[in-house]
């Protein structure tokens, strides 16, 4: 019997460090042993992971991590979009936890990685679908402190991972109203991307913006207070989900042309597992398609909204062999 791999991963992001345990052997993953960390709470992502691995109590530490982080990934560092005081780096990582090997890979290139992983119990379907095609391209983003977007390519022959920094494209907007949303972001930001408008963050400028057309108060003054406030039936926050819910499709039917992802179009992040009955009673799936020319080219593509607590963990972990070559 080959002997499990077993090593340390990571997902890093603006508002929280996760990191677990990874078991992988004959191929199968399985993840131990999670915890998360509120970034805020730590003056560096150092004393995040040393305040993991000291709670694990082990003898020694694994001999090798991968941490998926938010933000690109240059010779081997990272910094972090929405979280400017801390930093990573493949040595740092190594000599902060006492890793023979450590790797860091984007966390929506973990995501992709993930696809391969995810049962259809991880899964909640939105709109029409015929199962999930083996072959093809598979997108993958989702909203959280941020937004993230990936890809899976499988063509028969080999498998390979797409990560963009798509989050930072420019905003469409797809009516009038979107339009007026545009034009008051535009005053605070200049220039407005997707992510200013699909993420956690984005969820309280739509918010505020839509408050600001209507002119009413806006009188929450943090994403979760939208959350809560839409799901208990008050009017202008269940406005701002309904709009932000149509904008995702809109912007998830972007980039199933974009990447040409037959294979199917997964939502992840923090945010669309809370909200995912509001998801498919809005006009997600209407504006997916919505495409002009290309509506009967996105009808068929399946849309999933990934309920899978540790997708970039699972993806992470996938990459744990190729630290450690015939092990």
């Amino acid at each position: 019997m080959d002997a499990p791999l077993i090593g340390l991963v990571g997902d890093v992001g603006g508002t929280n460090a996760r990191f677990a345990l990874a078991r992988r052997q004959h191929g199968r993953l399985a993840i131990d042993r999670p915890a998360a960390f509120r970034a805020a709470d730590y003056p560096t992502g150092d004393a995040a992971l040393a305040a993991y691995l000291s709670g694990l109590a082990l003898d020694a530490p694994p001999a090798f991590a991968v941490v998926a982080a938010a933000g690109p990934i240059e010779d081997g560092a990272v910094v972090f979009t929405n979280n400017s005081a801390w930093r990573f780096s493949e040595t740092g990582l190594a000599e902060a936890g006492g890793f023979v090997r450590a790797r860091l890979i984007n966390d929506f290139t973990a995501q992709a990685l993930a696809i391969d992983h995810l049962q259809d119990q991880d899964l909640r379907r939105i709109g029409p679908a015929d199962g999930r095609p083996a072959r093809g391209t598979a997108a993958i983003l989702g909203p959280g402190t941020g937004f993230g977007v990936g890809a899976r390519v499988d063509d028969g022959a080999a498998r390979a991972t797409l990560t963009a920094e798509g989050g930072h494209a420019g905003f469409s907007p797809g009516d009038e109203v979107e339009l007026e949303i545009v034009r008051c972001l535009m005053k605070r930001f200049g220039r407005v991307s997707v992510e200013r408008i699909v993420s956690g963050p984005g969820l309280l400028n739509l918010y505020q913006a839509l408050a600001e057309i209507q002119g009413e108060p806006a009188a929450c003054t943090a994403p979760d207070q939208v959350t809560r406030g839409a799901l208990a039936g008050e009017s202008l926050c269940r406005l701002a989900l309904e709009r932000f819910c149509a904008i995702l499709g809109s912007v998830a039917g972007d980039f199933a042309l974009a990447y040409g992802a037959t294979a199917g179009v997964y939502v992840s992040g923090g945010i669309a597992p809370g909200i995912v009955d509001v998801l498919a009673a809005s006009d997600f799936r209407r504006r997916f398609e919505a495409k002009g020319r290309m509506s009967e080219y996105l009808q068929p593509i399946s849309t999933w909204v990934v309920m899978q607590p540790h997708t970039a963990l699972i993806g992470a972990a996938s990459l744990l062999d190729e630290l450690a070559p015939g092990a």
